[in-house]
């Protein structure tokens, strides 16, 4: 089964940004935790996100047609920072998996893909 893997997290936080000290030791964090799904043959893909500022929502209202907004919807502290697509047995295997997620300070929900019509 497919479950997706949403990882939110506070775009506030310090974090070095590419050629900055400390940048290549957060990475191997993330590429680690990537190697680990793509051996277990658990991967099915992922990504990171640009953060909410680069965003826009189409905010539909019953009747009232469609709004764009700059950024996301919802006023958070977190927001969505990337996710995983996984193939797991079952949703212990994805929860496991998703705790081993290497994210300091956030939430990450994991929910069960119910149909993709490329899916092999």
């Amino acid at each position: 089964m497919e479950y997706m893997i949403l990882i939110n997290g506070d775009e506030s936080a310090p974090r070095p940004s590419y050629g900055e000290p400390g940048y290549e030791e957060f990475m191997a964090t993330w590429l680690a935790y990537t190697q680990r799904l793509i051996d277990g043959g658990h991967w099915v893909s992922g990504a990171n996100l640009h953060p909410s500022t680069t965003a826009t929502t189409i905010a539909r209202g019953f009747g009232t047609g469609d709004t764009l907004l700059d950024g996301p919807y919802a006023e958070t502290k977190e927001q969505l920072a990337g996710y995983y697509l996984i193939r797991a047995a079952d949703l212990d295997e994805a929860l496991q998996l998703a705790a081993a997620i290497p994210l300091p300070a956030g939430a990450i929900e994991v929910r069960p893909v119910s149909y993709r019509p490329d899916a092999s």
